[in-house]
Order: structure tokens, then sequence, then C-alpha cells
């Protein structure tokens, strides 16, 4: 049986001043399973628009690894931070659990272009929804919530992580989404 130290987590961690995809190389150099959102956006160069694969959200690193590896590696990428919570006046590191984790890799993945990420205040204004899961198609297995989003005409179903970050879908077929209870 596995001890849980050994245990292998998902750690939402910080890179900031845009050192994301630094911290992912580094990562992956060091076989340390890592995840950026990325998302397509238009950046002016030399003054020319053109689209760049880039982080969807600032600063955001997911890391899968052991507590103990973690430790070990802040120490050579000394501008890697945990995100904390507080937790009875501490702060601790914020650990997403698998499942939700997956599903955010799932939606993120699947390289749709009108995936809207949803951080900090608007994740805040989010009002209450119903539970849902997608049946079928690009997100089958997906659970989420079905709420109206601003800017949105039609309900949309949202994929969120321990209220860090969240991905709002493309619309969603009525007949694809199965109410969780």
């Amino acid at each position: 049986m596995s001890d849980a130290a050994d245990e292998k987590l998902w750690f939402a961690m910080s890179a900031p001043y845009q050192n994301e995809l630094r911290v992912q190389k580094i990562l992956d150099r060091d076989s340390i399973e890592s995840f950026i959102p990325m998302a397509y956006k238009v950046v002016v160069r030399h003054g020319k628009k053109r689209r760049a694969w880039l982080p969807a959200v600032s600063n955001l690193v997911f890391v899968h690894t052991t507590r103990a590896i973690i430790q070990e590696t802040k120490k050579y990428i000394p501008f890697l931070q945990y995100l904390t919570r507080l937790d009875g006046g501490r702060n601790v590191p914020i650990i997403v659990p698998d499942v939700q984790m997956n599903q955010f890799i799932t939606v993120c993945r699947s390289n749709e272009e009108k995936l809207v990420y949803l951080t900090g205040d608007e994740l805040n204004r989010l009002g209450k929804g119903r539970r849902v899961r997608i049946l079928g198609g690009t997100f089958d297995g997906v659970e989420g919530t079905f709420v109206r989003v601003k800017g949105c005409r039609n309900k949309r179903v949202v994929v969120q992580v321990q209220g860090l970050v969240a991905v709002v879908l493309a619309e969603v077929l009525p007949d694809l989404i199965e109410v969780i209870d």
C-alpha cells in the first residue's frame, strides 16, 4: 500500500511574470507532469496582428507530483510558488482533486475556439446553477454547473477548478445534458 507522502497530487502553482512555459519546460525535463490551460490569443508584434498559442490564465500552472518532489523542485525553480488558501488561520497549498483536474484537462485539450476562461471576480459573479453531466460528444462524461454567463445568450456548462479558474464550454445541445442531484 502506498504511503500518503508518496501519493501524486495536483498542486495549483503560480509562476509570476509570465514564466509558465519556462516552468513547464523545466518540469518536462525532470519528467514531472504539469498542465497549463492554453488558448489562441491575438497578439500584436512589430505592428502586425497574429494568433499565438499562449497560456489562457496568467501565472497558473498545475503540477502533478508528490509533496516531497514538489518541495525539492521549488528549491531550484525559485519563481514557482504555491497557490494557497486559508485553513484554520494557516495558508495551505491548494490541491485539486484528480477527478476535477481530469475533467478540466479534457475540456481544455479539446482545442475548442469558443472556450472562455473565468478567473477571480468573474468567477465570484457566477450564480448558483444545477449540476449536470454531458452525455456524448467531445465532452462526454464531463460534469459541471449549468449557469447563465454574462455575455452569453443561453445558459452554458461551466467546469470549475477549486475556485481558481473555470472554463465555459461552447453551447451544448440540451439533449446531451443530464441533471445530477
